[in-house]
């Protein structure tokens, strides 16, 4: 059991700009999920953390607070609900600042996108079912055996594809992120049939977890090749069930 560092922090500002939507809010600094791959590791630059990632969160418990000052100052945009943390990681359940970040996103009726891997976003289905808010759930691979090399800490595939089903049926907007792009990853099309509006397509980008390759002998699996011709395969089965997918590289 890895023991987390767990800080109450007050942030400076939460609404903060993005380069994939207007804004992102991220609640927590840090994620309990702490996957091999993770781009988010570069806030340990701000944070001062010496812990290793996946060993530490930050908790911005005056996140809604913030929020609620900062939309009010700030142009409508569209909101990603998180950037660099998953929002529905375990500490959410003690906490609620997504919870509570959403309740006020709603009621100013701000566009929003959730990214997260967990089925903790189930317990907030009722805040979900506005015109403008969709679900995402980051999905990588078809096979839990692999899900564990590469994110042991976070919930299983399983429980990712039960959370979309859910939500799909309860009329909320759903699309799965299939990145990164791990091994087995087609074996998600099957599954993924009548629980996503769309999917989202895309291949490891960096190499934070080149060792977790090695150390099981998946190098054929991170090459470009590897990537360019199963993201084709993927796009072209997804298409076939109907599913609108997007290769994003």
């Amino acid at each position: 059991m890895i023991a987390m560092i767990i800080r109450e922090t007050s942030a400076r500002s939460i609404l903060s700009r993005s380069k994939v939507y207007d804004y992102t809010i991220n609640p927590y600094a840090g994620c309990q999920h702490g996957c091999a791959y993770c781009y988010a590791r570069f806030v340990k630059r701000f944070t001062q953390h010496k812990e290793p990632w996946g060993e530490f969160v930050d908790v911005k418990i005056n996140a809604p607070d913030l929020l609620q000052q900062e939309i009010n100052k700030k142009p409508l945009g569209s909101v990603w609900v998180s950037g660099v943390c998953d929002p529905y990681q375990p500490l959410e359940t003690r906490y609620e600042l997504t919870k509570k970040c959403l309740e006020i996103l709603v009621q100013h009726d701000w566009p929003i996108t959730i990214q997260t891997k967990s089925a903790l976003v189930l317990r907030d289905m009722k805040l979900l079912k506005g015109d403008n808010i969709e679900v995402g759930l980051t999905v990588t691979t078809g096979d839990d055996r692999v899900r564990q090399l590469f994110e042991p800490n976070a919930p299983s595939i399983k429980d990712r594809i039960r959370a979309l089903e859910e939500l799909h049926l309860a009329g909320i907007r759903t699309y799965a992120m299939i990145a990164p792009m791990l091994p087995k990853a087609e074996e998600l099309v099957a599954v993924l049939e009548g629980k996503v509006d769309y999917v989202l397509i895309d291949r490891m980008n960096y190499h934070y977890s080149d060792w977790v390759y090695r150390k099981y002998k998946l190098e054929g699996t991170m090459s470009d090749d590897f990537f360019y011709r199963k993201s084709k395969e993927l796009a072209s089965a997804l298409e076939k069930q109907d599913i609108k997918c997007r290769v994003l590289f």
